[in-house]
């Protein structure tokens, strides 16, 4: 599997989903007060990302539930300069980071499940 260190159970992100987590963190930064997006567990998200941090299996699972959640604020809408809803979706590895994320949990519930 890639992007796995199998002794620990950990996922490391790889460089597409790091780079979009710092855009998020980025974007969020230049934002208006009002226009900021994300909670304080998808900014540590975010941090962790674009750090390189490994991710547990439970954090798959839980990136796996955000981007089920807010499925729509991936695009941002038109004339809109800053979205909150397209800067959370980017705090979390934006659209590279769910697809690595769901991909990551299939292969590990692939692996596990004769366990």
């Amino acid at each position: 599997m890639e992007n796995r260190n199998l002794d620990e159970e950990t996922f490391i992100p790889p460089l597409s989903v790091r780079a979009t987590a710092e855009r998020g963190l980025r974007l969020r930064e230049e934002a208006p007060s009002s226009k900021k997006g994300g909670t304080s567990v998808g900014i540590a998200r975010a941090r962790d990302l674009a750090n390189g941090r490994p991710v547990t299996i439970s954090t798959i699972k839980r990136m796996v539930s955000f981007f089920a959640r807010h499925e729509g604020n991936q695009k941002k809408p038109a004339g809109v300069k800053y979205d909150p809803g397209q800067i959370s979706w980017k705090l979390w590895g934006g659209d590279e980071g769910k697809r690595w994320a769901n991909k990551m949990l299939e292969e590990y519930i692939e692996e596990n499940e004769n366990d």
